[in-house]
């Protein structure tokens, strides 16, 4: 778990700003929005990202039976605030075993959701077809959205990525027939429109996969 910031688009070293440059930057992205350390999951740490984010903070609530809140991370500084927020979540899969996702929402640019599809991004314009019926809806923050199946993806995970609320979304499951979850019509809510209610957030360990990728 690396303890300074890092570049949403390949998890190399950003400069702080200075006398040189007025943002952060990546050797390999140039200026970027960085990516703060990801810390253990709890109701306090995801109340910080919550309360600095300029995007939404999307999370299945109330949770599938059985699954947990298992990590936050959030793009951005405290100047500019969050412009990327990713909410991992895990529980019991479709067909058994642990299933995990990891929800993005993101302005134009960021990447942050590219790198856990593991697409070179930094959006997925390029690998959605819109022109084609959606694959799966959900209800974010009470509106229908369409979702589509991002190709080029490893075989080790689904990913679907749609609009909502004027900003990317990024649905990322493991393993790949998890990605059933995503036919259910997954019920998404805003948690910086929540109430006390994420107060009684079930937490569980951290999911790897908001550090791996």
């Amino acid at each position: 778990m690396r303890g300074e910031p890092s570049c949403p688009k390949c998890g190399g070293r950003v400069r702080a700003p200075g006398l040189f440059a007025d943002s952060w930057q990546c050797d390999l992205h140039g200026t970027v929005h960085p990516l703060q350390p990801v810390i253990p999951p709890s109701v306090e740490a995801l109340g910080v990202v919550v309360h600095r984010s300029h995007v939404p903070v999307w999370m299945p609530w109330p949770l599938p039976v059985g699954w947990l809140f298992t990590g936050v991370a959030c793009a951005g500084d405290d100047r500019n605030g969050g412009r990327a927020t990713a909410v991992a979540c895990s529980g019991p899969g479709p067909l058994g075993g642990i299933g995990e996702l990891v929800l993005v929402a993101e302005e134009l640019g960021v990447g942050l959701g590219a790198r856990y599809a593991g697409i070179d991004g930094p959006d997925p314009g390029p690998f959605i077809g819109v022109e084609k019926p959606p694959q799966a809806k959900v209800l974010a923050a009470g509106r229908p959205t369409p979702l589509w199946h991002v190709a080029g993806t490893p075989d080790d995970r689904a990913v679907f990525a749609g609009e909502a609320r004027g900003l990317w979304l990024w649905a990322v499951v493991w393993p790949e027939q998890s990605g059933l979850l995503m036919y259910d019509e997954l019920v998404l809510t805003d948690l910086r429109d929540a109430g006390a209610e994420v107060e009684l957030l079930p937490c569980g360990a951290l999911s790897p996969r908001l550090l791996e990728c």
